[in-house]
């Protein structure tokens, strides 16, 4: 993989001219969103790395102070433990092999690790003793939330009780987690969860080392979200209300990423109000088609590197491949005059990007740049 460093997108394709699509990171975005958590939430921040686990996304985030990290497998475990020493790994998937428990263990001395069924929670005893953390995850309420996560993992109230008590009752030290689904755009989401993690614990009766009250933050994709403070003001209200003395754990991806990332591609043929670019649902860009995103775009000239001029009006894009489901449900708003050779930059995809791609058909962004300061329209409301 190629590192490059720019101080522009401008200086970008002055320099590269490219005709394959870009990843550009924006380090010092990444930071001053990784201070906002660390300086506003009530608790320990950790960043969840399956939604950007490229090494300058990570570099940036630890250099701004976090030094807490939401893995799900063991290869995320082992990149964290080898960039950082004094990093600190939660293995939070409900659900693992022994392979990656027993390496876990006894490689990394990973000492938190998530269930939601007594299963698991043998199994993970069997391989890796009781001198552990458990953390129970709980269902929590569907909610606004784009992706409903306790459709795949979450244990019921009765069931998540019972694990507690097994978990304690067998030595382990016990701690409760949850998602409100991620891109939630409801703070009181998470007083909710909150309170039903509250009731669980009560009912319990067992020491809890902590709460983790997951992910949700949202990113900004077309249409506006409330801002960090909101939640972290309903987060700290209720745990006053709930009487809840024990440490919170947070793991924010989305909002920690998105706004610090874009994908520069280029357009290939223009046939009327349709434009073939080269990334797509199978790249980077495939969130946008999962999930009807719409994240802000901008058109850059190929002959001047300027603005593409024009009335804007809604075109349909395609992505590289030969196969004809690689197109976006969702229409982007671009100058009438783009045409061939044209660049198209999509902000705010710093997270489920890069990481998603799939090298189908042989297309795969290989090539990751670094570009200084606050740029461009994108993030003209920070720093």
């Amino acid at each position: 993989m190629k590192e490059v460093r720019f101080s522009s997108v401008a200086e970008v394709i002055e320099r590269l001219n490219p005709s394959y699509p870009v990843f550009l990171v924006f380090p010092d975005i990444l930071q001053a969103r990784a201070k906002a958590f660390i300086d506003g939430f009530p608790g320990t921040v950790l960043y969840a790395i399956k939604s950007n686990p490229d090494q300058h996304v990570l570099r940036a985030l630890y250099g701004a102070g976090i030094r807490h990290f939401d893995t799900a497998s063991l290869p995320e475990i082992a990149k964290i433990s080898e960039l950082f020493s004094d990093a600190h790994c939660y293995f939070n998937h409900p659900v693992k092999s022994r392979g990656a428990l027993e390496s876990a263990s006894d490689v990394y001395g990973i000492g938190h690790y998530v269930v939601d069924h007594i299963h698991e929670l043998n199994k993970l005893i069997e391989i890796v003793g009781c001198d552990i953390t458990v953390e129970v995850r709980i269902a929590t309420a569907k909610n606004l939330a784009l992706y409903n996560l306790s459709s795949k993992f979450g244990a019921q109230p009765d069931d998540a009780v019972a694990l507690l008590k097994e978990a304690y009752g067998r030595g382990c030290r016990t701690a409760i987690s949850f998602h409100v689904g991620s891109q939630c755009p409801d703070p009181q989401a998470y007083r909710l969860a909150m309170g039903a993690a509250a009731d669980i614990a009560k009912r319990a009766q067992v020491p809890i080392e902590y709460f983790d009250i997951g992910g949700g933050f949202p990113a900004e994709y077309g249409e506006p979200v409330p801002p960090l403070e909101a939640y972290f003001d309903v987060i700290r209200s209720a745990k006053r209300d709930l009487g809840m003395d024990e440490p919170l754990l947070a793991e924010p991806g989305r909002a920690l990423c998105a706004e610090g990332c874009s994908v520069l591609t280029q357009v290939q043929l223009r046939k009327g109000d349709d434009l073939y670019i080269n990334d797509g649902i199978y790249g980077a860009l495939s969130e946008i088609h999962l999930a009807d995103l719409k994240p802000p775009v901008r058109a850059i000239a190929r002959k001047t590197g300027g603005t593409v001029e024009g009335a804007l009006k809604p075109f349909r894009i395609f992505g590289p491949t030969c196969d004809s489901l690689d197109v976006f449900k969702v229409r982007f708003d671009l100058p009438d005059s783009i045409g061939e050779g044209d660049w198209i930059e999509f902000g705010n995809l710093g997270a489920y990007s890069i990481c998603m791609q799939s090298g189908f058909n042989g297309f795969f962004m290989d090539t990751v740049v670094q570009i200084a300061g606050f740029h461009d329209v994108f993030h003209s409301k920070i720093g």
